[in-house]
């Protein structure tokens, strides 16, 4: 068993710190709000800090699931942050969606101290992160991998090396723009169904058996029949992922035609005060629009 650092205790940090504490592991806990920090020790055990560094004091590993560059470079660098409290030949595993440019540049920083960087960006959300069913996209050297893979494994449904430092990254936003694009055509379809005084849920019983079949139809379908979009990754979260794959895609000239639309589209959901609402509330916008 090692001893580990947590970064973060948000929707999917805490029950995935909660997995290490589990799996046996002393896990030491920062959080920016200190109250959720010291509740999560009074339900899982082990320790919290003050600051990422004090955190990572002693450490083998630490991992980090915040909410964006700006927030990854604050637990990061600086007197206070994980680097400053890391010992040379730890390992520093980032779960945190980001931009490819600062993995790099923290990497970059964790080389300078001779410590290992994975970044290692998840998906399967809120239920996934509670249900130790992760799906956990890496970054990094082979080194610096074999020796995460294991901690990662506590809350893991799988978990690849794909590349060098950054790959994880580019992964995850290959995610987004798949989800992006899933998630309005089942929205259109729903709405079309309705329209048409179609059982949406008699018809979802039969094509999600055929090809049009996705996690998104399976898991969503009746809560968004049902006007319900409080289960999982929020709006707002999804257009902070979908800044960085059609920045990046700008970057390498890559064609990014529905996802750019995709982006719009939440954008309206946001007008529409459903910034905290999950991604299945594209549907709102079309019910929206028909209504005129």
């Amino acid at each position: 068993m090692a001893k580990v650092a947590f970064l973060g205790l948000g929707v999917m940090g805490a029950p995935m710190a909660g997995h290490l504490a589990k799996a046996g592991h002393d896990v030491t806990v920062y959080n920016r709000t200190a109250a959720k920090a010291a509740d999560w020790v009074t339900t899982h055990g082990g320790s919290h800090k003050p600051t990422p560094a004090a955190a990572a004091q002693g450490a083998a590993f630490v991992m980090a699931c915040v909410g964006n560059d700006d927030d990854l470079r604050a637990v990061c660098t600086g007197p206070d942050g994980a680097f400053a409290g890391m010992e040379p030949g730890t390992v520093f595993v980032d779960h945190t969606t980001v931009s490819a440019k600062v993995t790099r540049e923290m990497q970059a920083e964790a080389d300078a101290r001779a410590i290992a960087f994975v970044d290692a960006p998840v998906s399967g959300g809120q239920a996934g992160a509670e249900n130790g069913a992760l799906s956990i996209m890496c970054g990094g050297t082979e080194a610096a991998y074999a020796r995460a893979e294991p901690m990662m494994a506590a809350y893991a449904r799988i978990c690849k090396r794909l590349g060098d430092t950054g790959a994880g990254q580019v992964a995850k936003m290959m995610n987004q723009i798949a989800i992006a694009g899933l998630v309005q055509g089942l929205s259109e379809a729903l709405a079309f169904g309705e329209k048409a005084g179609m059982d949406g849920r008699a018809v979802v019983e039969v094509i999600s058996q055929g090809a049009a079949g996705s996690w998104q139809m399976q898991n969503r379908h009746a809560t968004m029949l049902d006007d319900e979009f409080d289960h999982g990754f929020a709006v707002d979260w999804m257009r902070k992922d979908l800044a960085i794959c059609l920045e990046t895609a700008e970057e390498i000239g890559a064609p990014l035609p529905v996802t750019a639309l995709v982006d719009q589209f939440y954008k309206d959901v946001q007008a529409m005060g459903g910034g905290r609402w999950d991604t299945s509330s594209l549907i709102k916008r079309l019910r929206a629009f028909d209504r005129g």
